[in-house]
């Protein structure tokens, strides 16, 4: 009794693979992309893709009733981008009375305050600081 059913068999996908090889080798242009170009490739969109909040940012920034305009945003992705160029890892980003803790390689707002949330004015676990 012979069974039917829709997979293919190892014999069938080998077939396929080798066939495929060979077209490849016998086809006009060869795409070879490698390692370090699709890290780098990867790697860049991600800095494109602007700066992220963490929760615990998120819920600053509610908790304290934050709103962020597109130019503010615009203002805080600059910052980051001189402190990246700057060497900074942990950076304190100042903007019109609030203040951000950021996380430049990663980029990612670790924590928002504004100007009456932070009475000592001490920042700890910083290694510069951006005013924006």
């Amino acid at each position: 009794m012979e069974i039917k059913s829709n997979f293919s068999s190892i014999e069938q996908i080998t077939g396929q693979y080798l066939s495929q090889q060979k077209k490849a080798k016998t086809g006009k242009a060869e795409s070879k992309t490698d390692f370090r170009e699709i890290l780098k490739q990867k790697s860049d969109m991600a800095s494109m893709e602007g700066l992220k909040f963490s929760k615990h940012a998120d819920a600053r920034l509610n908790d304290r009733n934050i709103h962020l305009t597109q130019e503010q945003m615009q203002r805080l992705e600059e910052g980051t981008k001189k402190a990246n160029e700057k060497g900074i890892k942990e950076s304190l980003m100042i903007m019109d009375n609030m203040a951000f803790i950021i996380n430049i390689k990663n980029q990612v707002v670790v924590t928002a305050m504004d100007s009456s949330e932070n009475t000592e004015n001490i920042f700890t676990n910083i290694d510069g600081a951006v005013i924006v």
